[in-house]
């Protein structure tokens, strides 16, 4: 059996998420990913995990299809442009045991 890290900082992104059907975004290399919307106080921040959606959908909290971004496109200076035009910056982005986790965060309106 394969032994990974414990926990590595990743630092290339995903170049683009784009909705693929209920909960679930692809990004470019068309890996899946399942978004957890969560309140931080007064920010808002999604979770996305790099994983098989079958596993997951029904364990965790989903936002309904029909209030997802359709879209997050990589900006320079690690932000996301999302389908409404806001920024998202990355606040976290790890491998941890063999799955890529990251958290974007929106950011306040200039």
């Amino acid at each position: 059996m394969a032994q990974f890290p414990p926990m590595v900082h990743v630092t290339s992104h995903p170049a683009c998420l784009r909705i693929r059907g209920p909960s679930v975004y692809e990004d470019q290399d068309e890996r899946p990913w399942v978004p957890l919307v969560m309140e931080t106080g007064s920010a808002l921040q999604v979770q996305l995990r790099q994983e098989d959606p079958s596993e997951h959908v029904a364990l965790t909290n989903q936002e309904p299809f029909s209030i997802m971004l359709w879209v997050w496109d990589l900006y320079p200076g690690g932000q996301d442009l999302d389908s409404l035009g806001r920024f998202w910056r990355i606040v976290h982005h790890v491998l941890d045991d063999g799955l890529e986790e990251m958290i974007l965060e929106l950011m306040a309106d200039p």
